[in-house]
């Protein structure tokens, strides 16, 4: 498999494993934790803008890469959880070869 492939999926992998963490912290009430993850963030986003993803990775990823780090409302927190999810889901299940049936 492409080596730039396997990056990007670590990359996002971090970036998912990361946002869990947000959200976690957040909906426990340690903002000050959860504001140090959502910064740390920012270290995943900034190479995955130069990687190619599906649409909806690179939303997610602009998205992210917007929010101030002081954002970690339990709406937000719930937003996180939900991107980690499918970061998580791609990270884990895509390939990157497309299947024609």
């Amino acid at each position: 498999m492409n080596a730039k492939f396997e990056e990007t999926k670590a990359l996002i992998g971090s970036l998912s494993n990361d946002l869990f963490r947000v959200a976690t912290l957040s909906q426990r009430g340690s903002t000050q934790a959860a504001q140090r993850f959502l910064a740390e963030t920012k270290r995943w986003t900034k190479p995955l803008q130069k990687h190619p993803t599906p649409q909806y990775i690179s939303d997610i990823i602009q998205d992210i890469s917007k929010r101030e780090v002081t954002d970690t409302s339990l709406e937000s927190a719930e937003k996180y959880l939900m991107y980690g999810i499918l970061l998580q889901n791609y990270a884990l299940h895509y390939s990157g070869v497309s299947s024609s049936t």
